[in-house]
C-alpha cells in the first residue's frame, strides 16, 4: 500500500500522516539526536561511530517509506495539529521487521517532542486503527527493558509484557490484543 493509500488520523492535539519520501531528511536528522536511537542498536550503527554509513541510513528510511506493507498499515509523521508542518517523529504499524507474520506497532519522536504525552495519543490511534478499520486481533511491541519510556509507553495503550522476544532473548515483547478477545479470556 503506498503513503498516499493510508488514511489520515487525527487525534485531540495530534495529525497522523502517512510517511512520504519528502520526510526522508527529518526522519534522518531525528535519528541523530543520540538520545533518540540509544535503544535502537540497528538505526544507532549506522549514525554513529567508527562505522557510520550515511547512505546505508538514507537507504534504511526510504526502503521503510516505501513499503511494500499490507492494506492499512506503514508508517505515519506525528504533527502537531496547530502547527501541521512541524515534524514531531512517526509512528508505524507494519509486520514486524518489515517482514511479519505478527504486526508491530513502534514509536519515535525528537528529544523535544518527549515528556508531552505525544508518543501514547498518537500511537493509542494507530493501536485504534488496527483492531477497529484493519480488524487485527493482536498487535506486539519489542522493547528493552532499560527503554522505561517505551514501557511506560506500550504499558498506557494497554500492552502487557508476554515475556522474551523470540530472536532477541534481551529484548521484551509486549502485546496488545483487540478489545474483545480480551474480554471473551
Amino acid at each position: 500500500m503506498t503513503a498516499a493509500a493510508l488514511p489520515v488520523l487525527a487525534t485531540r492535539r495530534l495529525i497522523l500522516e502517512p510517511r512520504r519520501m519528502a520526510d526522508t531528511e527529518a526522519c534522518l536528522a531525528m535519528d541523530r539526536e543520540p538520545e533518540v536511537t540509544r535503544f535502537v542498536p540497528e538505526v544507532l550503527r549506522l549514525v554513529t561511530g567508527p562505522d557510520a554509513d550515511p547512505a546505508a541510513h538514507r537507504a534504511f528510511i526510504e526502503a521503510r517509506t516505501r513499503g511494500p506493507y499490507p492494506p492499512g498499515l506503514g508508517y505515519w509523521v506525528i504533527r502537531p495539529g496547530e502547527e501541521p508542518e512541524v515534524f514531531l517523529g512517526w509512528v508505524l504499524l507494519i509486520p514486524i521487521d518489515a517482514e511479519g507474520p505478527e504486526i508491530e506497532i513502534g514509536w519515535r519522536l525528537r528529544r523535544l517532542a518527549w515528556g508531552q504525552g505525544y508518543a501514547p495519543e498518537a500511537a493509542a490511534a494507530l493501536l485504534r486503527h488496527g483492531f477497529a478499520t484493519l480488524g487485527l486481533s493482536r498487535v506486539v511491541a519489542d522493547i528493552l527493558p532499560a527503554n522505561l519510556a517505551s514501557v511506560r509507553v506500550a504499558e498506557k495503550i494497554g500492552m502487557r509484557p508476554h515475556g522474551p522476544t523470540p530472536h532477541w532473548p534481551s529484548t521484551v515483547r509486549y502485546v496488545a490484543t483487540r478489545p474483545e478477545e480480551r474480554i471473551a479470556r
